[in-house]
């Protein structure tokens, strides 16, 4: 089965290319950009999947977070203490 996949990042370096990263996003499957810094996938890859891939674009610094709207699932990068702990505590119980 397919996941809908949703992805959003943040590149926090002045100047950064995106071009290498959105490169990578539509190797993932079919695509469509959703806004500058969120895509929607639908693609075969799980989240820890296809955030895996793309951490391998991005700079330490940057964040990411890769939602599947078929299971609830999701995964991150770099995302504060605070905004993960709120995810976990609404949502991915």
């Amino acid at each position: 089965m397919a996941n809908n996949l949703f992805i959003s990042y943040d590149l926090n370096s002045p100047n950064q290319d995106y071009s290498s990263l959105i490169a990578e996003i539509k190797t993932l499957g079919d695509w469509a950009a959703v806004q500058r810094s969120m895509w929607y996938v639908n693609s075969n890859f799980t989240p820890q999947q296809a955030a895996e891939k793309l951490r391998s674009k991005m700079d330490a610094n940057d964040s990411l977070i890769v939602i599947n709207t078929v299971n609830n699932e999701a995964y991150w990068f770099n995302l504060s203490d605070e905004v993960a702990k709120h995810i976990q505590h609404f949502w991915l119980k």
